[in-house]
This record gives C-alpha cells, sequence and structure tokens, in this order.
C-alpha cells in the first residue's frame, strides 16, 4: 500500500512539473504574460456570462448525472454521465471559449495560441495516460 501511494505522488509530481515546464516554455515562446494561478480572468463581460453559464451547467450535470448513475448496477452506468468525463468536457469547452475570445479581445494577439497549446497538449497528455492505465503503474 505505501509503494502505490509513493508512485501516486512520484507520478503526480512529476505531471504537475512536466505541464509547469511546457507552459513556461510556450509563454516565452509565444511573448505571453503570466496569468494569476486560479483565477477566472475574464476578457469582457460576455466572456464572463458564457463562461459561468458553462460552469452551472456542468455542476447540474455532476449532480444530476452523479445521482442518475449511482442508481444503476455498475456496468449498466452511462459512460457520458462519470464525473470525469463531464470534468473533461468542462475543460475543453471553457477553454475552448477561453480561445475563441482571446482571439476577439485579448490585447497580446498570442493569448489564444498560448491557451489552445495548453488546451492540446493537456488533452493528448490525459488521453495518453488513461489509454495507458498510468502507463502501468498501478498494476
Amino acid at each position: 500500500m505505501d509503494s502505490l501511494w509513493l508512485k501516486f505522488i512520484l507520478f503526480i509530481t512529476s505531471y504537475a512539473l512536466l505541464i509547469f515546464l511546457f507552459n513556461k516554455g510556450m509563454r516565452k515562446w509565444f511573448k505571453v504574460k503570466k496569468k494569476k494561478l486560479l483565477s477566472y480572468h475574464h476578457l469582457n463581460g460576455k466572456h464572463k456570462k458564457i463562461d459561468w453559464m458553462i460552469r452551472i451547467t456542468f455542476v447540474i450535470l455532476i449532480f444530476v448525472g452523479g445521482f442518475y448513475n449511482a442508481t444503476l448496477p455498475p456496468l449498466d452506468r452511462m459512460w457520458f454521465l462519470e464525473t470525469h468525463i463531464l470534468l473533461f468536457v468542462f475543460v475543453l469547452l471553457s477553454e475552448t471559449v477561453r480561445a475563441v475570445m482571446e482571439k476577439r479581445y485579448a490585447e497580446n494577439r498570442n493569448d489564444y495560441k498560448l491557451t489552445i497549446s495548453q488546451l492540446t497538449f493537456l488533452s493528448f497528455s490525459l488521453l495518453l495516460i488513461f489509454s495507458t492505465d498510468f502507463f502501468g503503474l498501478f498494476e
């Protein structure tokens, strides 16, 4: 059990470091300023309104999907209502909206390129991690 937690902590730390280095490199390449960590950073009122609509919709979907899937047998659950799938779609949709808004309204024209590169890197890396069962680390 201790080995499992050690592998998990090392994996998360390595992945976080990889994301940090990727973001740092891409910010330098595109000459984009670093934004505050964990901030909403809405570009205008329209972006804020759309972002909050997406957030509220996905919170409702997570609750409804969780309750609905909890009533079903484990093998009959709806895969598209699973929490991890909904969170992945939420991030994908939210960051796509951010990239569109940055392309239209941002002062630095490279902001949207950074957002798209981050979203692409995150999507491919998560798909790779899940499709390989975490590279076989937790067998």
